[in-house]
């Protein structure tokens, strides 16, 4: 077996039952492993993102996703793509909410005499 025994995927073995009672019941998902070879987490993986690697080559440096066979390599970047759609929408969202400056002025009616 290839990867870290300590790593996040160590021990994280769920029967099915305990899968639809985690998900079901209390709306838990154990944690989506990205690199089985590596046991490399998704969270570890957006979070090698939000840190800014912007590449698969710079998540693999970053956090060892993708160093093994390469059968995650896909999924990494479409984590990445989904980070990048996510900032991009971000930053459209703030341009929206910018108001827009405008002068406004009391003057005061001048009485005719």
């Amino acid at each position: 077996r290839r990867g870290d025994p300590d790593g996040p995927a160590a021990g994280a073995r769920f029967s099915v039952g305990t899968y639809l009672i985690m998900t079901f019941n209390f709306g838990i998902l154990p944690p989506m492993v990205v690199c089985l070879c590596q046991g490399v987490s998704e969270k570890q993986v957006r979070e090698a993102i939000a840190d800014g690697a912007t590449t698969r080559k710079k998540v693999t440096r970053a956090c060892g996703a993708g160093a093994g066979c390469g059968g995650c390599h896909q999924s990494i970047r479409d984590i990445i793509g989904e980070h990048r759609a996510a900032a991009r929408a971000q930053r459209v969202a703030g341009a929206e909410t910018c108001a827009p400056v405008s002068a406004e002025f009391d003057i005061p009616a001048v009485a005719a005499s």
